[in-house]
């Protein structure tokens, strides 16, 4: 892994140097935009709508418009931004790790010890364990200053950004705000129904059957070249399920719970 920010974690006046890591990796098979006629890449070029040519990357700076005035910003006078000079990770609070929101969380880092001794790091590492909290921080990357909570993964401290409150919509669905009536009866298959899929989560069990198919294709496309036939490589399904509305909930998800049930016994004869 390659190391893509170094700083220092600080609460109180401990301080724990640190580099961070990108803590997650795409896989997805890379795909190029071609013009369908002849297989050409297309390509996008950065052209000034001034002057008409092409700009290279490190020549282009930022700018805001105000009032139709244009507010030049060039890379040193971001660079000179106090947040952005900053090298720290601030702990702002300690919080109980179930008032950290699934739905706020964005990109995951690696933190590694950075200094001769990682005494530091593994007593906070150590403490976040005893006292089953998230550290909440404040850091600035890439030109943005963000929120981030910091918890345990294994024997590594892992930073995971957070979305800004403003940045999370509210839900606001009319058809929730109905009263609904659920029997007993309904309550019990349904906690059947899950009963019936219950287990241990194992994400090496799943595999992301799209990307799957998509190498699946290109493999044969290869192999087969003028002679490839779609059908040839995915066989139509006929027996697929067809959704819809559910008309008797009860039956639903009785059928659904004797099935369910079914399948188990079948994988554990």
């Amino acid at each position: 892994m390659r190391t893509i920010w170094k700083g220092a974690l600080t609460f109180g006046l401990v301080n724990v140097p640190v580099k961070v890591y990108s803590a997650t990796e795409d896989h997805d098979v890379p795909l190029h935009q071609v013009h369908g006629e002849d297989g050409g890449r297309i390509r996008y070029q950065r052209t000034c709508e001034v002057c008409g040519q092409v700009v290279p990357f490190a020549d282009i700076d930022r700018a805001y418009v105000d009032d139709g005035q244009t507010i030049l910003l060039t890379k040193d006078d971001l660079a000179a931004l106090p947040a952005e000079r900053s090298r720290e990770i601030d702990v702002v609070e300690f919080v109980p790790s179930d008032q950290v929101d699934l739905l706020t969380l964005d990109k995951a880092y690696y933190l590694e010890p950075d200094s001769s001794s990682p005494k530091a790091y593994v007593l906070l590492r150590r403490t976040l364990e005893a006292t089953d909290r998230t550290a909440i921080v404040r850091f600035t990357l890439r030109q943005k200053t963000r929120l981030a909570a910091l918890r345990v993964r294994g024997d590594v401290l892992v930073l995971q950004t957070l979305l800004w409150a403003d940045e999370v919509r509210e839900p606001a669905f009319p058809a929730l705000d109905e009263p609904v009536k659920i029997s007993d009866k309904e309550l019990e298959l349904s906690a059947s129904l899950v009963e019936s899929f219950s287990g241990d989560f194992d994400p090496e069990t799943f595999v992301d059957e799209y990307q799957a198919e998509l190498r699946t294709l290109i493999d044969a496309k290869i192999e087969k070249g003028e002679g490839f036939e779609v059908s040839e490589t995915f066989a139509a399904s006929d027996g697929a399920e067809k959704g819809g509305e559910v008309i008797d909930l009860m039956e639903a998800l009785r059928a659904s719970v004797e099935r369910s049930r079914a399948a188990r016994a079948k994988d554990a004869g």
